[in-house]
C-alpha cells in the first residue's frame, strides 16, 4: 500500500509539472492579450526590460516579468530594433519579440514633387502630425524632390536633413558627369538654372531643349525673361493666382530676369534630378526664344522674327479660346 501510494504521489507531481510546463510554454507561444491590430513604438535606445514594461502598460502582455523571463529562456538573443511595429490581433509574446528583433518597422512617406518651393516643403512637413519638432523654411534649392520614409515621432529636422543630404549626394554624383562648354561653372549656378528650367517646363521631353535655350541666353548675355523669376519675390514660389502685372515685370530686384542680365541670386524652387541633368547636359540648339504652343508645350525659335510669328499664333489660339 505504501509503494502504491508513493507511485500515486509521483504521478500527481509529474502531472503537476506537466501542466505547469504546458502553462509556461503556452504563455510564450500561445495567444497574448492583443485584442486588435495595434501599432507599438519601440523608442530609440530602449532596453528589452523597458519594452516589456511598456507592453504591460499598454495591455499587450499580462505581465512584464513573465514576458522577460520567457524571453530570456525561449527568445533569441538578437537586439531589438527601434521603430513603429504592427502587432496583429492574437499575436503571441514569442511573435511580438520576433517582430521587434527581425520585423520591419512601419514606413510612412512624405512626397516632395519636382518644382515644389521650399516654403511649401516647410508647410508639408509641418502639416505631418506624426512628425515632431520645429524647423525653419529650408534654403531654396536645397531639397531633392522625392518620396521619403519616416517613423512616427521622428523629428522634422531629421527628415529635412535626409532631403537635403539627398540633394548634396545627387549633385556630387551629377556634377562630374556634366557636358563640355555648359553655361554654368559651379554647382550653385547649376541649381539656380535648373530651378528655372523646372518651372518653365510642363512637358518632360522638353527639359533638355529648354535648358539648351536658357544656356544659350546665359552665354550670350541676354535677358533670360523667365516669368517664374518675376513671381518668386512676390510669393516665394507659390502660385500667383493671377496674371503678372506690368509693374511686376518692370520691378528691379535680385530675381527678376526681365530687368536684369544673368541668373537670379538664388534658386526659385527645388529642381528635380531631370532638370538638373538637363542643365548639365543641355540639348544642342540655336533656339533663344520660346512661347506656349497651346498643347502644354512650347514653340521654339532661333530668331526674334521667328519668335514673333510664334507669338502671333499663340495669341490667335488664346483669342479662339476666349482668353483675350
Amino acid at each position: 500500500m505504501k509503494k502504491t501510494g508513493a507511485l500515486g504521489l509521483g504521478a500527481i507531481l509529474a502531472l503537476v509539472l506537466l501542466v505547469g510546463a504546458a502553462w509556461f510554454l503556452s504563455g510564450w507561444w500561445g495567444g497574448a492579450d492583443v485584442e486588435e491590430d495595434t501599432n507599438f513604438i519601440v523608442p530609440s535606445g530602449a532596453s528589452l526590460t523597458s519594452v516589456a514594461n511598456k507592453l504591460a502598460e499598454e495591455g499587450l502582455v499580462s505581465s512584464a516579468d513573465a514576458f522577460l523571463l520567457r524571453a530570456k529562456i525561449f527568445g533569441s538573443s538578437d537586439p531589438i530594433k527601434a521603430g513603429e511595429f504592427l502587432i496583429p490581433a492574437g499575436a503571441s509574446p514569442a511573435s511580438i519579440l520576433d517582430t521587434f528583433q527581425h520585423g520591419n518597422a512601419l514606413a510612412r512617406l512624405v512626397t516632395i514633387p519636382e518644382g515644389l518651393p521650399s516654403i511649401m516643403v516647410w508647410e508639408r512637413l509641418m502639416a505631418e502630425d506624426l512628425l515632431t519638432g520645429e524647423i525653419p523654411v529650408p534654403a531654396e534649392g536645397s531639397v531633392l524632390p522625392d518620396s521619403y520614409d519616416f517613423e512616427r515621432g521622428e523629428t522634422r529636422a531629421a527628415v529635412l536633413a535626409r532631403m537635403q543630404a539627398a540633394m548634396q549626394n545627387y549633385l556630387a554624383e551629377a556634377w562630374p558627369k556634366r557636358g563640355n562648354d555648359i553655361a554654368v561653372d559651379n554647382v550653385k549656378d547649376a541649381v539656380i538654372l535648373a530651378s528655372i528650367v523646372e518651372k518653365e517646363t510642363g512637358v518632360p521631353r522638353e527639359r533638355r531643349m529648354v535648358a539648351g535655350l536658357y544656356s544659350n541666353r546665359v552665354k550670350d548675355g541676354m535677358l533670360l525673361q523667365a516669368d517664374p523669376t518675376i513671381i518668386y519675390p512676390i510669393t516665394k514660389g507659390k502660385p500667383l493666382g493671377r496674371r503678372i502685372k506690368q509693374s511686376e515685370i518692370a520691378a528691379i530686384n535680385d530675381y527678376n530676369t526681365y530687368s536684369m542680365v544673368g541668373l537670379p541670386k538664388g534658386p526659385i524652387t527645388n529642381p528635380g534630378r531631370e532638370s538638373i541633368a538637363a542643365v548639365l547636359n543641355p540639348a544642342k540648339t540655336e533656339a533663344r526664344y520660346m512661347v506656349a504652343d497651346g498643347t502644354g508645350g512650347h514653340a521654339f525659335a532661333r530668331t526674334l522674327d521667328e519668335h514673333n510669328a510664334n507669338v502671333a499664333k499663340w495669341f490667335e489660339i488664346r483669342r479662339k479660346r476666349g482668353e483675350m
